[in-house]
């Protein structure tokens, strides 16, 4: 029996680990499918797989768009020009050419 339960333990243990290392993404079939099937099991009787099916759908439509929305922001920081380390963005206080 406490081989048993050792067993059991060590597999538990065995499949949280690898989704703990792995970094958060928000959306996703597996996490939509579950909203959507615990909605749908509360909404009524046979609507839990058709609520996994819509779920798992609109997970993935969120992380297909946070996916985009991040390349775009990397593409757009990549395209901005860096400015020289001793050098601020507009003009200084006391220069002749800021209004008085």
């Amino acid at each position: 029996m406490k081989l048993k339960s050792a067993f059991y333990a060590l597999l538990v243990c065995g499949f949280a680990l690898p989704s703990s290392l792995a970094f958060a993404e928000p959306g996703g079939c597996l996490k939509g499918a579950a909203a959507g099937g615990v909605a749908g099991h509360f909404v009524g009787s046979g609507h839990a797989k058709g609520g996994a099916a819509a779920g798992c759908a609109a997970g993935m439509m969120r992380r297909h768009k946070a996916r985009k929305d991040a390349a775009a922001a990397q593409k757009a920081q990549e395209n901005q020009p860096s400015q020289p380390a001793g050098e601020q963005s507009g003009t200084p206080a006391n220069s002749p050419s800021s209004p008085q």
